[in-house]
This record gives C-alpha cells, structure tokens and sequence, in this order.
C-alpha cells in the first residue's frame, strides 16, 4: 500500500519522466534536416548558404517542398539553378515569409516573402494553398517558425 508520500514521489517521477520524452523545438533549418521528405530543399539550403539564416531567431514561415515536388522541376531548371547561386537564394526565399505564421492563421490574402515577393495565400476549410501548391503537412513547430510542406516549387516573379 502507497503512503502518501510514496504516492507524491511516484507522481513527480512520473511527471519528470513525462517530461524528459518531450523533445524541444529546433531550428527552421534543424527540422527541415531532420524530416526526410525535405532531404532536396535541406541539401539546397545548404547550397545557397541559407541554413545559418534558417538558425537565427526568426521567427521564419517556411512553405518547405517536398522531395516530390523538386523531382517535378525539369532538371534543366535545376541545372540552372545549381550555376547560379543567385537564381538558387531567389528561389528558395521566395518560399520564406517573415514571421510565424499557422494553418490556422493564414487567410485570402498576400505575403510579402524574404525575397519580396508577394506570395498569393488562400484557405478553403482545412485546405492552404500557397500560390498553386497545396500543403500537405502543415504547422510542424520549430523554435524559431513554423513550417508547412507543399506539394510544388513556387517560381518567383521575374526581378524588375
């Protein structure tokens, strides 16, 4: 039979050992390296010397591609991309919005990106759309933003 401080001890341990499975939140760029359906844009990120950035204090909104939507880019696209460097960062900002900002939060309007660039936002019951690309996972918490999953790669506007 538990006396009553038995059962206080058990009750805290208990809590303690709740608390030591709960993971703490990491970077933007940290969780995009840790998910493997980002493995492309992680690698590109990295490429365009964004990852730092991405590791900062943010806090950063980030509209991550799937592996599967940079398997759609026609690899000449991606060739391009890879010789320059400029075109890449452009690119990959465009996908970055200043801020936190959820599912739940996102209404029919337009961002302004880290490229800025306007990016088209809209929401139809459970349904995000970022310009034409649809998320698939949204909302995964990051210490410094937030980050939903998109199932293409949106092209930024020509710079005027």
């Amino acid at each position: 039979m538990f006396t009553r401080r038995a059962l206080a001890l058990s009750l805290v341990a208990l809590a303690l050992a709740g608390c030591a499975s709960v993971p703490a939140p990491v970077s933007v760029a940290d969780s995009i390296a840790k998910n493997p359906s980002l493995s492309t844009l992680d690698g590109l990120l990295g490429q365009a010397g964004l990852n730092a950035t991405l590791q900062g204090s943010g806090p950063f909104t980030v509209f991550a591609p799937s592996n599967e939507a940079f398997k759609a880019v026609p690899a000449k696209t991606m060739d391009d991309l890879a010789k320059h460097p400029d075109k890449l960062k452009d690119l990959l900002t465009f996908h970055v919005v200043a801020g936190r900002l959820t599912a739940a939060e996102i209404k029919n309007s337009s961002v302004k990106t880290v490229n800025g660039a306007e990016l088209a936002l809209s929401k139809a019951g459970e349904f995000v759309t970022v310009e034409q690309a649809l998320v698939q996972t949204a909302d995964i918490a990051a210490s410094n933003g937030v980050i939903h999953i998109i199932d293409s790669v949106l092209i930024p506007p020509p710079k005027k």
